[in-house]
């Protein structure tokens, strides 16, 4: 038995694309798919698909959409990097607490190419 076409419009779906302050942002929805609740922004890593709030020296929000994006797929590509590693590390038997250490360390030793071209002047 064959359902007959209806010639009524769809009905069209709530967009999950709303507008926000520079910066700020919804959390993303959950595992069902459900939209996480207006108005409570976090910056929880673990919980986010998204990323961080990225900030920058001063403490304002980056807001050029663009750099947000670049940001955000960096981190997505780091975060699966990072956890891909961290399985294989433990699927080889290495020590959950010694992983997440040298992964930390790995953090803190990246080198910031660019510290002296932010300083000022008189700082140098």
């Amino acid at each position: 038995m064959s359902a007959k076409p209806s010639n009524e419009p769809e009905t069209p779906r709530a967009s999950t694309v709303s507008a926000a302050v520079p910066g700020d942002r919804a959390p993303a929805p959950d595992a069902a798919g459900k939209p996480a609740v207006p108005g409570k922004a976090t910056n929880d890593l673990a919980a986010q698909d998204q990323g961080p709030l990225w900030r920058q020296d001063d403490g304002a929000p980056v807001s050029c959409l663009e750099k947000i994006k670049v940001l955000n797929e960096n981190y997505a590509e780091l975060r699966q990097v990072a956890q891909d590693a961290f399985e294989d590390a433990l699927l080889m038997g290495c020590s959950e607490a010694q992983i997440r250490d040298v992964l930390r360390e790995l953090i803190d030793a990246l080198d910031n190419p660019y510290r002296n071209a932010k300083q000022r002047p008189e700082e140098r």
